[in-house]
């Protein structure tokens, strides 16, 4: 099972704790993790939990279930606006604390979580990254050549998200799409779900051939909004064409480049002429795109040193400062590794 969307919980005090860590358990359990993994599953959501409360005085934790590799994880993401740490790495020392605690709770998620990551920022707050897969990773795993990575959460108060996210890897490229349908809820879920189905079938190769497509296959829905990039591996460049209000940029460590989206509904009404962008691939270039659930004047310079970091920090730090909480919130981050 791979979740496209992420389900939030409230952190914000210990009233919370007991639903929260019962809900995630049974999303574990579902998902026919062992009892063991389970079991360390459990304890990687109380501690995230607790340090919420003990040092950021409340927080977010995100949860969804993906799959990579043909292998099926969790992932857990802690998200707070508390005062941060100036040497988040020496946090992670058990027996280090800021709080006069014990100091076990970061170093015992990262012994065991496969993937476990922290960035913090001074008066700013801190993401914590935890990945627990179903299967043992093999020891040694080569970088990959393209990483995609995204946070999907639904407007709160709704159970399903109306935003989508899906990539598709091939032998030629990569194709990435990010769609939102119109309004929230299950009728918006529906409409951007079965355009990720209709992109899965495809056999068209340029972003408006695919946009086409997908307007014919979703006339049903009420309709969406997306964007459609491809990488291609031999020419080394982004082809980008986009319908609707998805906010879509490329991002180095020094400066950022916005890409216009065209008016119209998939579904509905689209332009009868659409041009595609395209935009050579730079040495640490990550493509981001958000749905309208994003506010868009984003400065992410600040991120020190975020770009070192798995894709998922940089999306959810997006989350974290510039989400409306008024509508479905996605935050798509992609990035070739051409020296892989």
């Amino acid at each position: 099972m791979d979740s496209t969307s992420h389900t939030s919980y409230n952190a914000e005090d210990r009233s919370y704790f007991a639903i929260l860590k019962k809900e995630i358990h049974q999303v574990a359990t579902a998902a026919g993790f062992s009892d063991k993994k389970t079991g360390e599953i459990d304890i990687i959501v109380a501690e995230m939990a607790s340090n919420l409360i003990k040092h950021a005085g409340g927080g977010e934790i995100l949860v969804r279930l993906m799959q990579e590799n043909g292998n099926e994880a969790i992932e857990l993401i802690s998200i707070d606006n508390g005062p941060g740490m100036a040497d988040p790495l020496r946090m992670l020392e058990d027996g280090v604390s800021t709080a006069n605690t014990l100091g076990h709770g970061l170093g015992a998620m990262k012994r065991l979580s496969d993937t476990f990551q922290i960035y913090s920022l001074k008066e700013w707050g801190t993401i914590v990254l935890a990945r627990v897969y179903k299967n043992e990773l093999p020891l040694f795993i080569k970088k990959p050549l393209v990483e995609v990575r995204w946070v999907v959460v639904p407007k709160p108060g709704e159970t399903v998200s109306g935003d989508g996210a899906y990539h598709q890897l091939n032998a030629e490229g990569l194709k990435v799409f990010l769609g939102d349908g119109l309004g929230h809820g299950p009728d918006a879920h529906l409409a951007v779900q079965q355009a990720i189905s209709a992109i899965g079938i495809c056999t068209e190769n340029s972003p408006i051939d695919i946009l086409r497509y997908l307007h014919t296959a979703v006339k049903k829905t009420r309709g969406l909004v997306g964007t459609m990039a491809i990488y291609n591996f031999k020419e080394k460049n982004w082809r980008i064409c986009g319908i609707g209000n998805i906010a879509t940029r490329t991002q180095n460590f020094m400066s950022f480049k916005n890409y216009m989206s065209y008016n119209g509904i998939i579904g509905m009404n689209i332009p009868n002429t659409l041009k595609e962008q395209e935009v050579a691939d730079e040495r640490g270039q990550v493509l981001i795109m958000c749905s309208d659930g994003i506010k868009t004047r984003m400065e992410l310079q600040k991120y020190t040193g975020i770009f070192k970091y798995d894709l998922t920090i940089l999306a959810a730090a997006i989350y974290k400062d510039f989400a409306r909480k008024t509508d479905d919130m996605s935050v798509m981050v992609s990035r070739i590794n051409t020296t892989a």
